[in-house]
């Protein structure tokens, strides 16, 4: 591979479902936070901030994971931990991109910007975490979700107690659908010591994946109500629940393939709840024209 192909590698643009999991959310908060009527610089800004943090939050993983990858099957020929791209460089990408991040936020408020510095620590961080937490999962969740909270900050430039509650819900979904990950390595994660949540979790693995994702439907069904959402919001929903358990059939038989494909299907999940967001504040603007 040419380094430019070994770059991509490293951020991942060849598997853009990390990027999903983190807009969707986002982009619910934004049009909470806005009563369905975002400004669409906030949107492209929070899009394009959540592809670049999420590029360097793979490049600063695969510099924490370098010497782990390698004994892992899906893992071992990442770039770094195959020594074709050199710790410093993964670095010295992540600290480009993450700049570049902030500086889509300089228009914006104070309190969004001081929020940037708190999610960057907390991606910065979470790599540690599967050395000694459980469940690095729940970890991941806030590095995932922490957008909701800036989304808040940027549209009424405070953090209400509901946005919060929202990012809760994150947690549990990111749970739910990075043990679907984690069962897949479930295997070499045991041999070489790490910690996941499919592995503390153990035989009640399959469960553990579907309460959190009835935790992340209640809470995000609580959210929504509260902020006046109803009908299509709430079969928003109803569809999101029966993609759940569409995902139990795949992760109960603990297949990698199946696993493999539940985590990847949360896109679809993701992009449902969020539809429902959309689509119950357009028609009711509409309603009210």
């Amino acid at each position: 591979m040419t380094k430019l192909e070994l770059y991509a590698r490293l951020l991942r643009l060849d598997k853009p479902i990390g990027v999903v999991l983190l807009l969707w959310p986002t982009l619910s908060a934004l049009w909470i936070a806005s009563a369905g009527k975002p400004d669409w610089t906030l949107v492209l800004i929070f899009s394009l901030g959540t592809f670049l943090m999420r590029s360097a939050g793979c490049a600063v993983n695969d510099y924490a994971d370098r010497d782990i990858d390698k004994h892992v099957k899906r893992t071992a020929q990442r770039p770094v931990t195959s020594g074709r791209v050199s710790g410093k460089e993964a670095l010295g990408i992540a600290a480009l991109l993450a700049a570049l991040a902030f500086c889509l936020l300089l228009p914006l408020n104070l309190l969004t910007k001081q929020l940037s510095v708190v999610a960057l620590l907390v991606a910065l961080t979470y790599p540690y975490f599967k050395r000694f937490f459980p469940i690095p999962q729940a970890y991941l969740g806030v590095a995932y979700g922490f957008g909701v909270p800036m989304a808040f900050a940027a549209v009424q430039n405070q953090v209400p107690a509901l946005a919060w509650v929202l990012l809760a819900s994150n947690v549990f979904w990111a749970v739910a659908y990075d043990t679907e990950y984690a069962m897949v390595d479930r295997d070499d994660d045991l041999k070489i010591g790490i910690k996941t949540s499919a592995i503390t979790f153990g035989r009640f693995d399959v469960a553990a994946v579907m309460l959190c994702y009835a935790a992340h439907l209640g809470l995000t069904l609580a959210c929504g109500w509260q902020a006046g959402l109803r009908g299509w919001f709430v079969a928003g929903l109803l569809g999101a629940g029966a993609i759940a358990v569409y995902h139990y059939t795949l992760i109960r038989g603990r297949q990698r393939d199946a696993c493999f494909y539940a985590f990847r299907h949360n896109n679809i999940l993701g992009a449902v709840v969020f539809a429902g967001v959309a689509l119950d504040y357009a028609l009711r603007q509409g309603r009210l024209a």
